[in-house]
């Protein structure tokens, strides 16, 4: 059950059948378990048993979808989600498993079950009621094709944006066009052309070529024509206009996810979301994030402001516009603070950047990772590796670092395999952790800071799943966590990128081999909150869009609304023709609908779990042993501000957030 995937198995044609045979040894492990004596051993672990081989092998098929993906296995995966979204909603929905589970709740044992097993069938009770469980049969039907229908528009919202993202290239021949860009972002660039059998330069909508053009094209143009097709991307207008559009898709999910509150007796989706998070309603998240957009505002017009001048002063440029917000901001940074990006991307080239990471790892948690080349993969780019502490290997990590047509854009973690401690089926934990950085092909890859800080963003997700000893998948690690805290290890672990001592163990020129320079680093602090307001109003406006529309209190154009967010909070307005909600897919095809904010929320506990470092001399092993203990280790056992107590022995401080915004 919890061998590591064979990559070379999964192949469209083999899908539909073995799903449908670990979905029958479902039904087979269901059955018995309502027909058995209600005790955990006969009730709980047949089916858990059965749902791991589920989710061990959806996992594989959902992660070759996401970054090796096919035509073939778009419409393989398409048709099996459908048909796990089905037979799920309906094993959710068996109200004769949801009757053992709740006489198994209340028999004389069942207090003195380990507080895993206990919480484990607790949570499946709650989930269950979420799932339309309690409801007549009618309207159990009714929440059932509503939840499959859901999960297909989600799945097409996602490759919506694939496509477009793919689709969408631009030829460059000459290369005055260029100009201001690195000579490791032409090479990427180069190798783009190349690969295409062409001559000069391709511009591709993924995310490294993209933030080269925005960042550091002089090419005004070419910034307007990059910015354009980005962010009209699966939408009504742009150069790829109606070909992808998600705007019904996006219509229809909210009609849907609406039914679906109103069926559970929600007044609306936002309601039904924070049922199972910290936050305790719309009104104080709503008031949270007002409070901070009303701190980072004046930040924000102060720097817009400079901006603008800058611009005009010494760019010529008189009518700032969005695409030329990252240019400026980049020549601002360097004429305010002698700081040059491509400068600091030339000390960070991959390799050495790994080296460090790792080494950060086993000073802050006593754990190593060594490459296992025999593990086969599915891509030249994916490697495997052990991970291992002073008691050997506990756990393994798949770790896929670069952008490539067929892989889905941003950064990720996703569990591939659960702790298991199942005397039948033991097994360790696997993650994948996903990135985008510059393709791995032509000259050597060169991270940003920014990228770093990803690496460690993801590292902290891979860390909760992987430290892990909850005995029960559902709330392990990541698993069951409260959203709106998910977000507290990886944002943690980003704070260690503005660590010297890091920084210079994670760099080495790319030429010289030399470290950061101190010169440099300190130049980089001094601007750590360089356009910090506006940075902290975009993603405001971001979780206040998601929780507007869904409420619905503002209609169901995601254009209006978000226009409406804009009017209250944005200092920076996209012309009328950018479409950023078509290609929103962690609220559209993720899970982070009605929930956005929850990056925001977390920093609050985050910020301050790394001042616990700060105060011991930041790279500390007894801290993130601590850490590893109280948090990583305990999954949704207990409630997150719990675990957030036992780490930091108090209540979080939310002076630590505002500051490392340079709010107070």
């Amino acid at each position: 059950m919890s061998a590591l995937p064979d990559f070379a198995a999964i192949t469209p044609e083999t899908i539909a059948p073995r799903l449908d045979a670990l979905l029958a040894g479902r039904d087979a492990a269901a059955h018995a378990a309502k027909a058995a004596t209600a005790s955990f051993a006969d009730t709980w672990l047949p089916v858990e048993r059965a749902d791991v081989a589920i989710d061990n092998f959806w996992s594989s098929v959902w992660h070759l979808h996401a970054v090796a993906d096919t035509p073939e296995l778009r419409e393989a995966h398409a048709r099996g989600e459908a048909v796990l979204t089905e037979r799920g909603i309906a094993a959710q929905q068996d109200r004769a498993m949801f009757d053992a589970l709740r006489a198994l709740e209340v028999t004389p044992d069942f207090g003195s079950l380990d507080d895993a097993d206990r919480v484990a069938v607790e949570r499946s009770i709650r989930d269950r009621t979420l799932a339309g469980v309690a409801l007549d049969e009618e309207a159990r039907e009714r929440f059932k094709a509503v939840a499959t229908e859901l999960s297909a528009l989600q799945t097409e919202f996602a490759s919506a944006v694939l496509d477009a993202t793919d689709a969408w290239t631009l030829h460059v021949t000459d290369p005055a066009r260029l100009a201001g860009l690195s000579e490791a972002d032409r090479a990427m660039m180069a190798a783009a052309a190349k690969a295409r059998d062409l001559q000069g330069w391709i511009v591709t909508l993924q995310q490294p070529s993209v933030v080269a053009v925005m960042t550091f094209a002089e090419d005004r143009d070419l910034r307007a024509q990059v910015y354009r097709a980005y962010g009209t991307r699966a939408s009504d207008q742009g150069p790829d206009a109606g070909t992808f559009d998600n705007g019904p898709r996006i219509r229809r999910i909210l009609e849907l996810r609406h039914e679906a509150a109103a069926l559970l007796g929600f007044p609306d989706p936002v309601a039904r979301s924070l049922s199972t998070k910290m936050a305790p309603d719309i009104g104080e998240v709503l008031a949270f994030l007002r409070d901070l957009a009303r701190r980072a505002r004046p930040h924000a017009e102060a720097e817009i402001a400079e901006l603008q001048a800058f611009a005009a002063e010494h760019l010529g440029i008189e009518d700032l516009q969005p695409w030329d917000v990252g240019f400026v901001g980049d020549r601002l940074k360097r004429h305010a603070h002698a700081i040059d990006q491509s400068v600091i991307k030339a000390y960070f080239p991959v390799d050495r950047v790994l080296a460090g990471w790792r080494d950060l790892l086993e000073q802050l948690f006593g754990i190593t990772l060594t490459r296992r080349p025999e593990v086969a993969t599915y891509h030249a780019d994916a490697h495997y590796y052990d991970v291992a502490d002073e008691r050997g290997v506990f756990a393994g990590l798949y770790l896929d670092l670069h952008a490539r047509p067929g892989k889905k854009g941003g950064a990720w973690m996703a569990p591939a395999r659960p702790y298991l401690n199942d005397p039948q089926h033991p097994g360790i934990p696997v993650a994948y952790m996903v990135c985008n950085f510059a393709p791995a092909g032509g000259a050597t890859p060169l991270l940003s800071h920014d990228d770093v800080t990803t690496l460690l963003h993801e590292t902290g997700h891979c860390l909760h799943h992987l430290f892990t000893r909850v005995p029960r998948p559902d709330i392990a690690g990541t698993a069951g966590f409260e959203w709106d805290a998910i977000e507290l290890p990886s944002q943690l672990m980003e704070d260690f990128a503005w660590e010297p001592s890091v920084l210079s163990a994670m760099s080495g020129h790319v030429e010289t081999g030399a470290p950061l320079p101190r010169d440099l680093f300190e130049r980089m602090l001094a601007a750590r909150r360089f356009q910090s307001g506006m940075f902290l109003l975009r993603q405001i406006e971001f979780a206040m869009f998601d929780l507007l529309l869904h409420l619905g209190s503002h209609g169901d154009d995601p254009m209006a609304v978000i226009e409406a967010v804009r009017d209250e909070v944005a200092v920076v307005r996209p012309p009328a023709w950018h479409r950023f909600p078509h290609a929103f897919a962690h609220i559209f095809a993720g899970g982070y609908a009605a929930g956005y904010y929850s990056y925001l929320w977390a920093e609050l506990l985050a910020a301050d779990g790394f001042a616990a470092f700060a105060e011991a001399g930041t790279v500390d092993r007894a801290t993130g042993d601590r850490l590893r203990e109280t948090i990583l280790s305990r999954g949704a056992v207990r409630p997150a501000i719990e675990l957030f107590r036992a780490f930091r022995g108090r209540d979080p401080d939310p002076a630590a957030m505002l500051a490392r915004h340079g709010l107070i």
